[in-house]
């Protein structure tokens, strides 16, 4: 019987505050004249604060057509935000730039909802090694990093000299597919100095940036290097699961004026292959056992960051300098 009184309770409560929000929003409409899309494109500029709001009062909406703008297609968008001024009764000519900030809003939600499809096709591909394309791809990541060491052959212990674990690289691809040679592949094309500065300091034990001495008076038996492939096939989940969660909404929406594409989740990557190097050194673990541990560290503070709604990783601008519309 409590039980029932307290669920009673939560219900009643809950139909009260949705009818005090409701109520807010009618007497907010009367006063000001605009309905809640106006507000928060006036109230807001562009980038992922505008984006998230408007796509929570799209979510909530009590209208079929305003619940369903988020999940359309593209090439649907154009249409969907002509609909929605026909229904809020706003007249484009007049309003024509609300009509463009909203339909960048939509843009960039069902941007995200098709990126997030699109990586998880590439995480469930497998890697293929009859697949003429997989092999050219990871053949380049090795030249990439290695262009003065040709491979003795396809199957070899050189493998391990970038980071893989043992003589074939394709067994160490199954938890993120091609997805995780994707990434891989895009941070030794595309930020080469980088990854090669990577791949260096993950090669290096600790005691090369000690003397002999302190080597010995602090007892270290063990290198604290870390292989470089699979540390990039674990920041590629963890990009991944950022992506899946929603976390990388604000990043994504601050830095894609238009829609987030595999190039953008490819350069989020990149950096958070630097940053995790960079953690990892500060972190300063006394083993490769410690992966874990430094791993979910790292992982709790990018998410922290990410709470920000004008976080911008890496080398972006902050989402208020970037050329966006304003209304």
């Amino acid at each position: 019987m409590k039980h029932f009184l307290r669920v009673l309770v939560q219900f009643l409560s809950f139909l009260y505050c949705t009818f005090l929000w409701r109520a807010l929003k009618f007497l907010t409409h009367k006063v000001t004249g605009r309905c809640e899309l106006q507000r928060i494109c006036h109230s807001h500029k562009p980038g992922a604060c505008r984006t998230l709001m408007i796509e929570k009062s799209l979510r909530s909406s009590k209208s079929e057509l305003l619940q369903s703008a988020v999940s359309v297609g593209s090439d649907s968008v154009e249409k969907v935000t002509d609909d929605i001024m026909t229904l809020k009764r706003i007249h484009e000519d007049s309003n024509l730039q609300l009509s463009v900030s909203l339909q960048a809003c939509l843009f960039q939600v069902v941007g995200y909802r098709a990126l997030l499809v699109e990586v998880e096709t590439l995480r469930r591909e497998h890697y293929d090694s009859d697949n003429p394309q997989h092999e050219d791809m990871l053949l380049r990541f090795w030249k990439a990093l290695c262009p003065d060491s040709p491979l003795t052959s396809r199957v070899s212990k050189q493998w391990s000299d970038i980071g893989f674990q043992g003589s074939d690289p394709k067994t160490d691809f199954r938890g993120m597919g091609i997805l995780g040679l994707l990434n891989l592949l895009y941070f030794a094309e595309h930020d080469r100095t980088t990854a090669l500065q990577v791949l260096h300091d993950s090669q290096q034990p600790k005691h090369s940036k000690m003397s002999t001495l302190d080597w010995n008076k602090n007892n270290f038996d063990k290198a604290i290097g870390f292989s470089f492939a699979i540390v990039g096939i674990n920041i590629t989940q963890l990009t991944y699961k950022l992506l899946l969660d929603g976390a990388l909404k604000t990043h994504l929406y601050n830095v894609a004026p238009e829609m987030p594409s595999l190039a953008h989740f490819h350069q989020t990557f990149c950096y958070l292959m630097q940053e995790f190097h960079r953690f990892w050194v500060e972190e300063n673990p006394r083993d490769i056992m410690e992966f874990n541990r430094v791993r979910d560290k790292f992982h709790r503070m990018v998410l922290k960051q990410l709470q920000n709604p004008t976080v911008a990783l890496g080398h972006h601008s902050p989402a208020s300098h970037l050329h966006l519309i304003n209304l």
